[in-house]
């Protein structure tokens, strides 16, 4: 199962090489960011299903900032009732474009990771790429209020984003 996902993940990165959207969307990025008041654990609210999330449940991503300055992400959650994780690395390469983050999950294959808005606090995040295939809706806790969960698929919503398309994790 390790190696699949593996492959899975490295196939995310070759697909994020892709330069055009199927979708005219809004991914332009927040342009401040704090990296190390964004570090911790995060649970999966929602997100656009793919290969390498399909049937999983009870979704974390755990960041941590290293001392050279990358991250270490830990993803995280269950399918058919088993707990599963995969280790990868993430890294800000433009401190002049703050939202811009790369991810890896295998050797030197990135995939774009655009914060495309985050509260003031810190409490709930929407995370996208340069293309509309990948989207989440990211909370410090397990759920979101009702209203907040409303103006975050508003959010969406202006910026171009398919909202029916959203699984919600359980």
């Amino acid at each position: 199962m390790k190696h699949i996902l593996i492959l899975l993940c490295a196939l995310l990165g070759l697909g994020s090489c892709q330069s055009s959207n199927t979708t005219e969307i809004d991914n332009r990025t927040v342009q401040t960011f704090d990296v190390p008041r964004f570090m911790g654990k995060w649970h999966e609210i929602a997100r656009y299903d793919h290969r390498f999330e399909k049937g999983m449940t009870r979704v974390t991503a755990t960041y941590t900032l290293l001392p050279n300055g990358r991250i270490e992400v830990l993803n995280a959650g269950y399918k058919d009732g088993k707990y599963k994780e995969i280790k990868g690395k993430a890294k800000q390469p433009d401190p002049n474009d703050p939202g811009k983050l790369k991810v890896s999950f295998f050797l030197w294959f990135y995939a774009d990771y655009y914060v495309l808005d985050i509260d003031p606090d810190y409490r709930y995040v929407l995370i996208g790429s340069s293309s509309d295939k990948y989207l989440w809706i990211m909370s410090r806790e397990e759920t979101l209020p009702d209203g907040v969960l409303q103006e975050l698929l508003d959010k969406l919503r202006k910026r171009g984003y398919d909202t029916e398309r959203l699984v919600f994790n359980k």
